[in-house]
């Protein structure tokens, strides 16, 4: 299911969406608000820069969302990083950023592809209304990850 969407900067009330990436800055900063582990800057940067798709949300030039894809862009696609700040949490700001994603998914993706993303823990009847559902482990594998520590 597509989501019609914003075209890049128009804005929404006061919020200016774009495809432009965060900084690495705004980007570790951003992730820290939420409780996520903190990444050195030169890795924040180099995964920016080799991000398939990248979307934001600013209120008065300050980052308050983003959500980006990463992946081959030809048979895998992974939505990573959909952050709101906790400040702009239920504003419809993820819908936001979803709809910019899934507009870029529509055109990227050919028949076979796969688009698979992991939902932060309370968070998967978000993805469920864009067509995700769990892997139950009925028919898949129930998905597993692995988080590389120093």
């Amino acid at each position: 299911m597509v989501h019609s969407a914003p075209s890049p900067e128009q804005p929404i009330a006061d919020y200016l969406i774009s495809e432009q990436p965060p900084t690495a800055d705004e980007y570790i900063a951003l992730r820290s608000k939420i409780g996520w582990d903190n990444v050195a800057h030169k890795v924040a940067q180099d995964s920016l820069n080799h991000s398939l798709f990248n979307t934001t949300v600013r209120l008065d030039g300050k980052l308050i969302g983003m959500a980006r894809v990463v992946g081959d862009g030809f048979m895998y696609f992974y939505i990573q990083d959909v952050i709101v700040d906790p400040a702009y949490q239920g504003l419809g700001i993820g819908h936001m950023l979803m709809a910019r994603v899934e507009t870029y998914l529509a055109g990227a993706c050919t028949a076979g592809a796969t688009v698979g993303l992991l939902a932060a823990k309370g968070k998967e009847t978000f993805y469920r209304r864009y067509g995700f559902a769990e892997r139950d482990g009925t028919e898949l594998g129930k998905g597993m990850c692995r988080f590389v520590r120093a």
